[in-house]
């Protein structure tokens, strides 16, 4: 499915770039910017995973994955999604997002409820999963607009609009199962 001879093709030199159906579109295309973002959240996740261990290791590397086959979902246009091609488009499922939704349920049975909001912070893999938190809100933002400009798989969103939920209850987990969570305490800072 994927071959890589040579790293650097120039096709990309004026400002273009290529889409899974070789389509040329502007890099700043939001296709672009939404498949682009995804690419930097899996930057993100693989940061984060320098502090994971044990089962949240193995869930962050198969989020990582599952990022992959969200940009490869994204970079080829929904419409064609019937063209002839060597092998089936991929796409996300919606067993991915109930994956996630399954592991959500079971982490926060674990945690006290919130009484306030959480500051990004605590230990290192609490404040890298917030960070991957912010960073997969802004793709499915991207992802959002990109759907008012055309056609595009509804689990994509889904899946990203919960996956920025899975790190805010793993982040919480990672705090000592929220004891150690840093609360915002509003107009703490006034004069």
């Amino acid at each position: 499915m994927v071959k890589l001879n040579k790293i650097y093709t120039r096709t990309g030199d004026k400002g273009d770039t290529a889409l899974g159906n070789n389509t040329r579109v502007a890099k700043f295309d939001p296709r672009v910017e939404a498949y682009g973002t995804v690419d930097e959240l899996n930057s993100v996740v693989g940061l984060a995973r320098l502090h994971a261990k044990g089962d949240t290791d193995d869930s962050l590397g198969r989020i990582q994955n599952d990022l992959f086959d969200l940009g490869a979902d994204l970079c080829l246009p929904e419409m064609d999604k019937d063209a002839e091609r060597d092998y089936p488009p991929l796409r996300m499922h919606e067993s991915q997002v109930t994956r996630l939704e399954t592991e959500i349920d079971a982490l926060n049975t674990t945690l006290e409820p919130l009484k306030s909001f959480v500051l990004p912070g605590g230990t290192p893999l609490a404040a890298h999963l917030h960070h991957c938190r912010t960073v997969s809100r802004r793709a499915e933002r991207l992802t959002v607009h990109l759907s008012t400009e055309a056609e595009i798989n509804p689990e994509a969103v889904r899946y990203l609009n919960r996956l920025s939920d899975w790190f805010f209850v793993v982040g919480r987990v990672a705090n000592d199962e929220g004891r150690a969570d840093v609360l915002w305490q509003p107009g703490a800072n006034r004069t």
